[in-house]
């Protein structure tokens, strides 16, 4: 067996089935010991919302976290210091308070908690009903006015407005250079459309059984041998993939 790169989303993906998690979290833990795999977690959750999982669920400690949607990495995620030289990539081109003055016009959006705000992420709930109308628009806007931005919805619910360097696709290839891990050792894992970013690149990607229809519709129309559809849900799904793969046994 071979280390590997092992990136997964939290919510309904890692995390939802306890007993599953349980028995995945054992064959990582003895990976990363023997054969030197890195584990990350990527996830919509701000710092704070994932510190407050960690005490809910038995997750393993991570080599690094990647939080708010690709827009802040952690080596130390008991700190509170993001890593400044992912902050550097994001910095190039954006403006947040511009960003947010035209936002404001649009009558659908409603801003989401402080906590899930940061420098480099923008977020709001949006209808389903109203994100047909309102998404189009708003981006049209945005990139007309030379904003280099990247509009992401997922869950029917949540809008994040992100640089356009920056989403967890681009986070894991940060980290995948940094750590001079090959495309063909990564797997990363997924339930939502913001995972979607995570599936765009050479590296193996599993989605969950249980994954949401955005995630299912865009891998109908994507798919690919570097992609798998597990039948199993959440972190049994993850287990169902890495068998697949070769990546455990």
């Amino acid at each position: 067996m071979n280390p590997f790169l092992f990136v997964t989303d939290l919510d309904h993906t890692l995390v939802g089935d306890d007993t599953a998690l349980a028995a995945l979290n054992e064959k990582l833990d003895y990976h990363r010991q023997q054969y030197g795999t890195k584990i990350v977690y990527s996830t919509g959750r701000s710092l704070y919302l994932y510190r407050q999982l960690a005490t809910e669920k038995s997750l393993l400690p991570p080599d690094a976290l990647i939080t708010s949607v690709g827009t802040e990495i952690y080596f130390e995620p008991t700190e509170a210091q993001c890593d400044r030289e992912w902050a550097e990539v994001l910095s190039q081109g954006w403006n947040r308070d511009k960003i947010v003055g035209i936002a404001d016009n649009y009558v659908d959006l409603t801003p989401q908690p402080e906590s899930e705000q940061n420098p480099f992420k923008i977020s709001y709930y949006l209808s389903e009903s109203a994100a047909e109308e309102v998404l189009p628009q708003l981006e049209s806007d945005l990139v007309d006015r030379d904003l280099k931005i990247k509009l992401i919805y997922s869950g029917s619910k949540d809008l994040d407005i992100l640089p356009s360097n920056g989403d967890k696709g681009l986070a894991l290839q940060f980290l995948r250079h940094k750590w001079e891990v090959s495309a063909e050792t990564t797997v990363a894992c997924g339930d939502s459309g913001n995972d979607i970013a995570l599936f765009r690149g050479e590296e193996k990607g599993i989605i969950v059984g249980n994954a949401k229809l955005e995630l299912r519709q865009w891998y109908h129309q994507n798919q690919d041998k570097t992609l798998y559809l597990a039948q199993a849900h959440c972190a049994g799904g993850i287990l169902e993939g890495l068998e697949y793969f070769g990546f455990v046994k």
